[in-house]
């Protein structure tokens, strides 16, 4: 490994720790600008041109410019977490031999400080030969519905887009990804007491166990295509017949057909139940990403460029999504999964390798430089 990268290892897992105890969930728009705020004075201290886009309800997002050059390329991030404020306190970043803890360590705020320390190796070194953007967003985890047009913009400018989200766990990249939506199937029936006029009633919770079987029936696993009932609400209490159900559904596709297939098949389900009324809305948030000709490609050239460093790139895939399932679709060089590495993501087991920070953040610097 790169003497700087060494070095620089105990301060780079200071900065994560600084920024870890800075908690930001989604939703909780004030806590998100203040860590945004703290990025920004990061940025522009090292020399970055700061850009902040406001947005009224999630956090704003911080976009930093560095360096001229023939190439543009485009450093993707989120700090915003899944966990709630207070988390900090049951779940304290902390470390043992090899491991590093702490909630959104792995997701993704250990991504954010490895391309700050990669930038700031290129820019002392005076090796920062290609213009860099650097996007740090507020919103992945609930969908990236403020940061999905800006994501698309800047990557439509850059000859290449790394996404410092986490890698597989034993480092791999994620040259695939499923696309992933969401839906909400509601059903309306008729209420009426349980007791004194039973026949009178239409049982939404009844229709909606007929539907739950036909739904999930919908998963096929041999063209990597699921579909989870995850959630229910419905009934107000026992001695009343339920005029109302809902169901949550999360879906996954390897194929853009396939949500075809799945909006089509949803938005077809009739009522068992004569007088129940059916209502579906959602749709695929995040198209599929897929191992195509480009990514094969991008992915070759990245490993050429980590074998030069002494690094070994291996390729992988995820059911997950991030915002890179935005950009293939458009034809550019991707590279997804450049982030720590480790595992337990949106759990109170989230860890990485702790070498991984320093690792990845020589790789980012290579590919930087040398793309």
């Amino acid at each position: 490994m790169h003497p700087y990268f060494l070095e620089k290892e105990k301060e780079m897992l200071n900065q994560l720790k600084t920024v870890v105890e800075m908690e930001s969930p989604t939703s909780e728009k004030t806590a998100v600008d203040n860590l945004g705020s703290y990025f920004h004075r990061l940025l522009q201290n090292l020399g970055g041109i700061v850009d902040v886009h406001i947005n009224e309800t999630t956090g704003n997002h911080i976009l930093a410019t560095f360096g001229s050059g023939p190439k543009t390329i485009l450093l993707l991030h989120h700090m915003d977490t899944v966990f709630q404020l207070g988390t900090i306190a049951e779940m304290p970043f902390h470390q043992d031999d090899e491991k590093t803890y702490g909630p959104g360590v792995l997701d993704m705020k250990g991504g954010i400080i490895i391309s700050y320390f990669a930038l700031s190796y290129l820019l002392k070194s005076g090796q920062l030969n290609n213009k860099v953007q650097l996007l740090i967003t507020s919103d992945e985890e609930a969908g990236s519905q403020t940061s999905e047009k800006l994501i698309i913009e800047l990557a439509g400018n850059a000859d290449l887009v790394l996404v410092l989200e986490p890698g597989l766990v034993n480092g791999a990249l994620k040259n695939w990804r499923k696309g992933v939506g969401d839906y909400a199937l509601e059903v309306y029936g008729r209420a009426a007491h349980a007791g004194g006029a039973h026949q009178e009633g239409i049982n939404a919770i009844e229709e909606m166990a007929h539907q739950i079987g036909k739904i999930q029936k919908m998963t096929n696993y041999d063209l990597g295509t699921t579909l989870n009932v995850g959630t229910i609400h419905g009934g107000t209490v026992p001695n009343v017949v339920p005029e109302y159900c809902k169901v949550e559904i999360d879906f996954r596709v390897l194929r853009s057909d396939e949500a075809d297939r799945v909006d089509t098949a949803l938005r077809s389900l009739k009522p068992v139940l004569a007088g129940t009324k059916i209502v579906v809305n959602g749709g695929l948030n995040r198209p599929p990403m897929p191992y195509n000709e480009i990514m094969e490609k991008t992915f070759l050239k990245a490993q050429k460029i980590a074998k030069s460093i002494g690094m070994e790139l291996i390729p992988g895939g995820s059911g997950g999504g991030s915002d890179g399932n935005f950009i293939a679709p458009m034809g550019i060089s991707l590279l997804d999964g450049m982030g720590a590495y480790g595992e337990g993501l949106h759990s109170n087991r989230e860890y990485i390798y702790t070498k991984s920070i320093s690792e990845r953040a020589e790789l980012v610097a290579a590919i930087i430089q040398h793309w």
